[in-house]
């Protein structure tokens, strides 16, 4: 009975954890099979993502500070999109006044929503880091895997490498959370392939209500290749990598006890 109830507990932190995404996935599902009037489906998108953000604040649901780091995503992830869609990895066929260089606004919420998920889950799981690398190792290996996303397109695509960096980097770092007033533990690798994982199949359910569409999906929705899980998987430690790092400045500024966030 104590497995279920803490299955259940963490199920429900995570859920909640999860509200962004979700308002997300709803709204897309909804302005896919629902004509909405005055505006455009994807200027839809921008204001009720723009309202979910404000009312997740104002009730509390996510603090100030991590609003902050999901305006980087959201940022971080524009600028991703508009260097995407140019290159044509994917597009966004539909109109709208919200679009900018062929990129609908609404585009950089979807990244800022894994912000949202990472720091809530981050609060509300209390999660600590076991062996944490070096800062001077831990930032330029997130800029690296960032910047492969732009870089591929010209040179050679080196994820392959940065993947066997980050098992190298973190191969004795381990995640702590706690449910229920008892800790657990994994490898933090772990987490990052799970969490990878399960955005590859949120990629597939966004891209079936036409969130974005593939080039080999503009006649027929097909499932996304298996292959994308790397990409996202590498995205998914970028972001992790920053929220973690952006902590660590903050409870170093703020003379916190960094033993609460960080052994060493």
């Amino acid at each position: 009975m104590k497995a279920l109830k803490q299955l259940y507990l963490f199920g429900l932190q995570q859920a909640l954890s999860c509200i962004f995404p979700v308002v997300i996935f709803a709204s897309l599902a909804i302005t896919k099979f629902v004509s909405l009037p005055l505006l455009s489906r994807y200027d839809w998108l921008l204001l009720i993502c723009l309202i979910t953000q404000v009312l997740m604040v104002y009730t509390h649901l996510e603090t100030r500070d991590e609003l902050k780091v999901i305006t980087i995503f959201h940022l971080i992830g524009l600028a991703l999109e508009l260097f995407k869609v140019h290159m044509g990895s994917w597009s966004y066929p539909d109109e709208g006044y919200s679009k900018f260089f062929g990129v609908p606004l609404y585009s950089g919420f979807m990244y800022a929503s894994v912000a949202s998920y990472l720091c809530q889950a981050w609060r509300r799981l209390n999660v600590r880091l076991i062996k944490w690398p070096p800062f001077a190792l831990v930032v330029p290996l997130a800029a690296a895997i960032y910047f492969n996303f732009f870089t591929h397109h010209f040179w050679i695509d080196i994820r392959w490498f940065l993947s066997a960096l980050v098992i190298l980097v973190f191969r004795k770092t381990w995640v702590v959370f706690e449910v229920g007033s008892t800790f657990y533990r994994m490898p933090l690798s772990l987490s990052f392939v799970l969490i990878g994982f399960f955005i590859w199949i949120a990629e597939n359910i966004a891209t079936f209500f036409s969130a974005w569409e593939y080039p080999d999906q503009a006649e027929a929705w097909t499932l996304v290749h298996l292959g994308k899980v790397s990409s996202w998987l590498l995205l998914v430690i970028v972001s992790f990598l920053i929220v973690a790092t952006l902590k660590q400045v903050k409870n170093t500024r703020t003379d916190e006890n960094i033993g609460s966030f960080i052994d060493h």
